[in-house]
């Protein structure tokens, strides 16, 4: 018996040093995997975003920022959202309920079968068998509601971003004035939807857990005689809790990166997909290849290291939510059973005590699962930190945008080419009245005019210091010059897409002036919707005119065939930007010019693809 018992604690000194090891080489390797990378060759730098680090973790700013997306996710108490999320929680105490009911039940039916009690058995079976359908209603529906959850999450910020994004010229700012978030695409697709999706399952992984706990904890605390023994479970939750938290704040981060890195790859395929044609005519497809593979390579690396880390901290997990739960549960279920002095079982009989351990214990389990589970929702809930950074850099730039606030507008020290002498800029930089919006714009029917106004480019060149000139109503204005000049830049600011550093502009309303690029921006939609562009359908019927007058415009620029030549007309839908040939496309765009009837037209070389028997 001795060498028995000295065997036992040998094997399991033996379990302990493994156990001990298996963590310490968990925390080894999360401390490895927080570590700053190896630096990055100049290669690699070069094509790595400039991008400043947010934080992303569990903190107050974490908290901030998602209170202030809630007023965008849940407008009032009387949306949807709100029933959805009402309807999620009684559906979860209903599930509660009835995972409470199956474990009673289920001991009474084990509890029979051991008694050889054929009526009981039959009549706990048939309770059981009535129970399956209302209990797996109860369970789809609170996925079904989970779901709608997350899509009307998605669908809120969805309308509110793009409604920012495509407010005044966001759009444009975004792209060309700010330098902040090089993909937006990505944020207002994917990092939205699975913002949407981690914030509804976060929902579900901690209010069904913290249910569970409740109700378990009461039900347990009248089986075993006190609130002992879940204040025990509680209390082991709280410190595993702490230090499970501490471990994995670097996953926000983590998220973070993997995000802007997906966009990167997104951007990069895109980009390819629009420039096909350039690159095929250029025999660059090799070249294009390595920039792709360069670009994902960096993806799998931070994927790589991402998943060691997952790794680490899922060992952590599972040892400390899991298996050192369920010992601490096992151990507080016995507890009563094995004090022979407890007088609640000294005259119990064997089936006695087995029902009562069998129910007890079942309900400790599931309420160290939902502790397990608690912990574990630490984890997403720290994903959902890093997802949480990104739509709220989102919302911080898109907000900053429609307040004319940019953080990429600084004055270059450096001349370009173009660009003023060293000591005109010098001059420029002493001067405090040169920064964005600091120029006075005034709203003047029939007339532009310059005064002392600057033109400096996103790309920090000052290419006038002072421009004076007027242009009036019925007067034809040549502007010309050699490349980089800063004609296109005035006509942008003309067309309030870049601020006015100083001086003083006077112009008519926007709906005054008009603008044609050398390339012509043809829209999705029919061929009418394409002369009448950004007009609708509607809109120009309130206009008194119909599609016989947009037939005559079509004339005007010779390409009446158009509408001839498709069977539905005017109605007709397709591809316009690839089915027309450049000369079409800036006729149509003439035709756009002549429906709209504008004060002033800023035409930028838009006749360069035209035909000289046609231009004429």
């Amino acid at each position: 018996m001795a060498s028995g018992s000295a065997l036992g604690n040998h094997t399991q000194r033996g379990r302990n040093v493994i156990l001990a090891a298996a963590v310490a080489a968990a925390i080894v390797a999360i401390k490895r995997a927080r570590s700053p990378s190896a630096p990055q060759s100049p290669k690699e730098e070069a094509v790595t975003e400039r991008r400043p680090s947010s934080a992303a973790g569990i903190d107050m700013v974490f908290v901030r920022r998602l209170m202030k997306l809630l007023p965008i996710l849940v407008p009032s108490p009387w949306c949807k959202e709100t029933f959805y999320i009402a309807l999620v929680a009684v559906l979860m105490a209903l599930r509660t309920l009835c995972d409470v009911w199956q474990i009673r039940n289920g001991t009474s039916i084990e509890t029979a079968i051991i008694a050889r009690d054929s009526k009981a058995f039959r009549l706990y079976m048939t309770r059981f068998a009535l129970s399956m359908l209302p209990i797996a209603a109860v369970n789809n529906l609170l996925k079904m509601s989970l779901n709608e959850i997350a899509l009307c999450f998605r669908t809120r910020l969805t309308h509110h971003f793009y409604r920012l994004y495509l407010s005044g010229f966001n759009c444009y700012k975004m792209s060309n004035l700010d330098d902040r978030i090089n993909n937006v695409d990505q944020l207002l697709t994917q990092d939205i939807d699975k913002f949407a999706n981690s914030l509804a399952d976060l929902y579900s992984n901690l209010s069904k857990p913290i249910l569970d706990i409740v109700i378990y904890a009461r039900k347990l605390s009248e089986s075993v005689g006190g609130f002992w023994a879940p204040g025990g479970m509680i209390a082991y939750l709280i410190a595993s809790g702490v230090v499970l938290t501490h471990l994995r704040r670097p996953l926000g981060q983590f998220t973070v990166k993997e995000q802007r890195l997906e966009g990167r790859l997104r951007h990069v395929s895109s980009r390819l997909i629009v420039n096909c044609e350039e690159v095929a005519f250029y025999r660059g497809t090799q070249r294009e290849l390595h920039w792709v593979e360069e670009t994902y390579r960096r993806l799998e690396q931070h994927m790589h290291r991402m998943m060691r880390f997952r790794l680490a901290v899922g060992m952590v997990d599972t040892v400390v939510a899991k298996y050192m739960a369920t010992i601490v549960g096992y151990y507080i279920v016995s507890r009563p059973l094995l004090d022979l002095a407890d007088t609640r079982h000294k005259s119990a009989t064997q089936k006695e005590l087995q029902e009562s351990y069998y129910r007890s214990g079942r309900m400790m389990l599931q309420m160290a699962q939902a502790m397990g589970r608690l912990i574990l929702a630490g984890r997403e809930l720290t994903r959902l930190a890093g997802f949480t950074a990104r739509v709220d850099e989102l919302a911080t730039v898109l907000q900053d945008l429609d307040e004319d606030k940019f953080q990429r507008l600084t004055l270059s020290r450096a001349p370009s080419r173009h660009s003023l002498r060293s000591e005109d800029i010098e001059a420029a930089l002493s001067d405090e009245q040169w920064a964005p919006g600091a120029g006075e714009k005034v709203e003047s029917d029939g007339v532009i005019r310059m005064v002392n106004m600057p033109i400096i480019t996103p790309k920090n060149e000052m290419l006038v210091r002072s421009l004076n000139m007027e242009v009036r109503s019925g007067m034809n204005t040549l502007i010309c010059g050699p490349n980089g000049c800063g004609k296109s830049s005035l006509f942008r600011i003309l067309g309030d897409l870049w601020p006015v550093y100083g001086g003083r502009l006077e112009k008519p309303r926007p709906d005054k002036m008009f603008y044609i690029p050398q390339k012509p921006y043809l829209s999705l939609g029919t061929l009418r919707d394409q002369v009448i562009y950004p007009h609708s359908r509607e809109s120009m019927i309130r206009s008194g005119r119909g599609d016989s007058d947009l037939r005559d415009l079509l004339d005007k620029v010779m390409l009446g065939y158009l509408a001839d030549t498709r069977d539905d007309g005017w109605d007709a839908t397709d591809d316009w930007a690839d089915v027309l040939s450049g000369g079409e496309k800036q006729r149509l765009a003439m035709a756009r010019l002549y429906y709209h009837r504008p004060q002033f037209a800023i035409l930028d070389e838009c006749t360069s693809a035209v035909s000289v028997d046609v231009e004429g």
